[in-house]
């Protein structure tokens, strides 16, 4: 019997390692889903996870052998970045990457203008990317604590996304490559009840995933 679809989302999000399954390699983790689940099961595991950042990276699996081809590249990108990002996570997902960047770093308080730190840290994503640069599309998703109206930490989310969205524009990655999504105070990762969780709400996603054209060619070296 074929589970329903929010089920089987479910399964494949626990099997891609988002709730930290370690029994599969990153790049098996690319080959669980067939071609074809696209955006729908993405927005499905992402409203599920309450991750939007996530749920961009799983819309763009294609799965399959052409799956495993791409999960080698960013099982790659994501050592990389491991290397030489300092004061960030970086997270496999799926056939992609989730960098998350915490807002403390990039951001004074209540500010969207990136300081100092923000800048070095943005550049080396940035010239790591650009290694590859046509085979990857950015989501900056901006996040806030629950401090303050919905509506300004919703303003304030999109002001942030936007700034080090136009940052990464500067340094080299096409400003086609980049969506921007400010989620304000929507996805938090831990309690607003405390500081230290306050702090950990208040962050910047930068999800990196398969362009249309790397899928299409991942596709074509799979058939091959």
């Amino acid at each position: 019997m074929k589970m329903p679809l929010p089920a089987a989302a479910l399964v494949i999000l626990l099997s891609l390692g988002s709730a930290g399954c370690s029994s599969l390699s990153n790049t098996q983790s690319g080959a669980l889903i067939g071609a074809g689940a696209g955006g729908a099961l993405g927005a499905v595991i992402g409203n599920a996870a309450g991750s939007t950042a996530k749920g961009a990276i799983i819309g763009a699996v294609v799965g399959g052998a052409a799956g495993a081809i791409i999960g080698s590249r960013m099982n790659d990108r994501a050592e990389t970045l491991e290397r030489e990002l300092d004061n960030a996570t970086i997270e496999r997902v799926g056939e992609g990457i989730l960098v998350t960047f915490d807002s403390g770093i990039l951001f004074g308080f209540d500010s969207s203008t990136l300081q100092a730190a923000a800048r070095n840290n943005l550049g080396d994503l940035a010239r790591v990317l650009a290694e590859d640069s046509d085979d990857y599309e950015l989501l900056v998703a901006g996040h806030t604590d629950d401090s303050g109206s919905a509506a300004y930490n919703q303003g304030l989310s999109e002001r942030r996304a936007s700034a080090a969205a136009d940052f990464l524009a500067t340094q080299g990655i096409s400003g086609r490559q980049i969506r921007i999504q400010g989620l304000g105070e929507m996805e938090p990762v831990a309690s607003n009840e405390t500081s230290a969780g306050q702090e950990a709400n208040r962050r910047v996603e930068v999800a990196i995933f398969a362009s249309a054209e790397y899928r299409d060619e991942a596709i074509r070296q799979a058939r091959n």
